[in-house]
């Protein structure tokens, strides 16, 4: 809402993510974690809240036609850029265990956003 500029059109994104966990010791297995668990811990939020999902600020004024259409959605606090959606991807791995370091979310092969606490 009220961006200047075309992303002020209703659009979407496949976005590619970049996730770095962080440890201070390998594990037993030489490893600091097993990709295959980030994958699964990401995939099932992304699954849940993003994917085939229509994301939308909280005073977006759509949002009373899209509840009359049963259409799904999620209403955000802040908006849906690939900042907020790194952040948010980020605070689940982190709540879920992971020692993560960031997460960067590509929009294009040029454009990217990486959410970190550093």
């Amino acid at each position: 809402m009220n961006h200047p500029g075309k992303c002020r059109n209703l659009h979407g994104h496949s976005v590619k993510a970049s996730i770095s966990i962080r440890q201070d010791q390998l594990n037993q297995q030489g490893m600091v974690c097993d990709f295959a668990d980030i994958r699964e811990c990401v995939e099932g939020f992304v699954d849940q809240y993003l994917d085939h999902n229509f994301l939308l600020h909280k005073d977006d004024p759509i949002i009373p036609m899209l509840i009359e259409n049963n259409e799904r959605h999620l209403a955000l606090d802040e908006h849906p850029t690939a900042e907020v959606l790194s952040k948010m991807i980020y605070v689940h791995l982190k709540t879920s265990g992971f020692n993560v370091a960031q997460v960067t979310l590509w929009e294009t092969a040029s454009a990217y956003a990486t959410f970190s606490e550093n």
